[in-house]
């Protein structure tokens, strides 16, 4: 633990770091082949919409001996639709059927009591008819639009445009691999789903947030002087909240792991699969994205601009002529994350500098004081 402390200072202080924005084109390259693979997913195998989507019937039988496989073939026998069965923890059924129509839902609970050998009145039966299901989709979509609108119109006046901009690029990123996902392992796509979406989305904001505010505060005044351009402080940036990023991540992956793996793997699927796969893909596509996209993204638009390819033109070329390394910018020297310059460079600096006191002053004197 000292030493990831002692790394995490040295990655605050400029000491070491990894160049993110100089090897953005191959992590932009990895990002699009992975969003590539999760649309081709969603594309070819599709979203398996739970029945508060598209509507059906969810029949729980009480405590039976048939085994889930037999019951999923009675279930699909008598509704004639695709069933999915799942033991609860008193030895009941829980059946799901999707698409169903519910006028026949009397039909299939004689016909599944018959199969399971149980009694028909003790067979619970909750129905989704399909148009309620449509509104539930619509406000879920309603709701993820009105959430990614306030974000951008958030950031664009906390921060700027640009910012806004890479954030909801991030965002979509995120969405797209999660959703691309849930369409490949074929998991079911239920309220509980749209929940844990929103939360990963919040999560990665915080970490993209963070990363931005550091960002802000280091390129304040960036054009008074000619050592980094706008790419190196950014690069700074993600490198000085690179630990803090990653122990969030890490802290909060551990206990969705355990809801995913354990939670849903041994104690059954249901609500609990549904939140934390979202949950897990999400928190880790969110810690990508800060890291590798948001950030290094910002950087490009921004040099875009006419003041900032001007700033890149004087930095490359004091460079080749005094030989400045092309390190990322330490601390170590200043507060603001910019060494001083050369005595005979520009006196303008960012930040304030400290005064070097008088090297000759009160010397030899017991008060110290000038006569």
């Amino acid at each position: 633990m000292s030493k990831l402390g002692n790394l995490g200072a040295r990655l605050h202080r400029g000491e070491v770091g990894y160049d993110f924005v100089g090897n953005r084109k191959f992590w932009y390259g990895v990002s699009i082949l992975i969003t590539i693979t999760a649309i081709v997913g969603l594309a070819v195998r599709g979203l398996n919409m739970g029945i508060e989507f598209q509507g059906g019937a969810v029949f729980t039988t009480p405590k039976t001996s048939v085994s889930v496989s037999q019951a999923q073939e009675y279930a699909e026998e008598a509704s004639g639709h695709d069933a999915i069965v799942q033991k609860l923890g008193n030895g009941s059924l829980r059946i799901q059927i999707a698409g169903t129509d519910t006028s026949r839902s009397d039909q299939i609970k004689e016909t599944l009591a018959e199969d399971l050998k149980v009694d028909e009145e003790k067979i619970n039966a909750e129905l989704v008819g399909p148009s309620w299901g449509d509104q539930i989709a619509n406000k879920a979509w309603q709701g993820l639009g009105i959430f990614l609108v306030l974000v951008v119109i958030y950031l664009a006046i906390a921060f700027e445009w640009r910012m806004a901009v890479a954030a909801f690029v991030a965002l979509i990123h995120d969405i797209t691999i999660t959703v691309g996902v849930y369409a490949l392992v074929g998991f079911e796509v239920t309220p509980g789903t749209v929940i844990g979406l929103l939360t990963i989305l919040g999560y990665s904001l915080y970490d993209t947030v963070v990363v931005f505010d550091s960002l802000k505060e280091q390129t304040k005044d960036i054009g008074k002087q000619t050592r980094w351009t706008y790419s190196d402080i950014a690069n700074r940036s993600i490198n000085s909240t690179l630990v803090r990023s990653v122990n969030t991540t890490v802290v909060a992956l551990l206990p969705v792991a355990g809801l995913l793996f354990i939670g849903g793997g041994v104690l059954g699927g249901g609500m609990l699969n549904d939140i934390s796969l979202s949950l897990f893909v999400g928190l880790a596509a969110g810690a990508y994205s800060s890291i590798f996209i948001a950030t290094p993204l910002v950087a490009d638009l921004k040099e875009l601009q006419p003041d900032m390819k001007a700033l890149k033109k004087r930095v490359l070329a004091k460079r080749a002529q005094g030989g400045e390394p092309a390190t990322a910018p330490s601390t170590a020297a200043s507060d603001d994350g910019y060494d001083d310059e050369p005595e005979d460079a520009a006196p303008a600096v960012v930040g304030p500098r400290n005064q070097p006191a008088s090297r000759g002053r009160g010397r030899g004197r017991p008060s110290g004081k000038r006569r």
